[in-house]
């Protein structure tokens, strides 16, 4: 099997590197807090001192960290040590153009690259059904779609570097904007004396369907799994929502693109995590709509 670096074990790199384990790899991780370096153990990754640690011997190295600016600094301290002919898989959520220069610091010192963003929260990297949304050279892409499997329930090759990033803001831009529909929905709803889980019979099998409503209603009780039954417990924090549709934003500037709705979606939950929601789940934004405080 593959010996494989993970850097940046947290809430979604650590079930993400324990599922590698258990498909054989040795995984050497790193982690700048303790308590994800704990887990990571216990998972049966092989913790390391520091990142060129744990590249030392990788074949493949994984990344999934918070912003551009982290990637980046990643890439130019491990670059020039890594070992000839490795592959970079940068997991983060980043900008296009971050992701753009990553590959290209690769590129400068021999090594393959691609970007490959997830969807699917906490809950798909426990369970091994994340997309990955990948762009990057197709032979780059060929070498990590095995690595990928063990995490993955969906792997797409979007197209060349930045590709992946470009399908990840644009999905979640239509996450952010769909969420706050369903919100809106089920909260005139309730003004109107419809129960909600009328609401939901009726536009779960109607032209009203779509994720947010089916898979992650925002309202306890139509599905059992969602958030809403755990007090809005994030698998998809409000804080990673609004990152993303900034995300958005500053590609839609940069490109010319009108994105209204992504724009009033981007004030929105800003708005809701500036009055607390930051640390719950997206979702709970329909809390916001209510008038509640969070």
């Amino acid at each position: 099997m593959t010996t494989i670096a993970f850097i940046g074990l947290g809430n979604m790199g650590n079930p993400m590197a324990a599922n590698l384990v258990k498909a054989g790899h040795t995984v050497h991780g790193f982690d700048l807090v303790p308590e994800n370096l704990t887990v990571a153990k216990d998972n049966g990754v092989v913790v390391m001192a520091n990142a060129p640690a744990a590249i030392k011997d990788a074949e493949v190295v994984i990344t999934m960290l918070p912003a551009g600016k982290h990637v980046l600094s990643v890439y130019e301290d491990i670059a020039p040590k890594a070992g000839k002919g490795a592959l970079f898989i940068d997991s983060s959520t980043i900008d296009v153009e971050s992701a753009r220069k990553a590959h290209a610091i690769a590129a400068k010192h021999g090594l393959g690259s691609i970007d490959a963003p997830v969807s699917g929260g906490t809950g798909g990297a426990t369970a091994g059904t994340l997309t990955f949304m990948a762009g990057g050279a197709r032979e780059a892409f060929a070498k990590a779609e095995p690595i990928l499997k063990p995490m993955a329930g969906r792997i797409v090759h979007c197209g060349e570097a930045g590709a992946g990033q470009a399908a990840k803001i644009c999905n979640n831009m239509i996450l952010g904007i769909s969420m706050i529909g369903v919100s809106e929905a089920f909260v005139l709803a309730e003004k109107l004396g419809l129960s909600h889980q009328a609401l939901f019979d009726v536009a779960s099998t109607s032209s009203g369907q779509c994720w947010s409503l089916t898979t992650y209603c925002p309202v306890p009780g139509p599905v059992p799994a969602s958030p809403a039954n755990r007090d809005y417990k994030p698998g998809f924090a409000a804080a990673l929502m609004l990152k993303d549709l900034k995300l958005a934003q500053e590609a839609a500037q940069g490109a010319g693109a009108a994105t209204p709705l992504g724009a009033e979606a981007t004030q929105l939950y800003q708005l809701f995590n500036a009055q607390g929601g930051a640390g719950t789940d997206f979702s709970g934004i329909i809390n916001f709509l209510r008038g509640d405080a969070t």
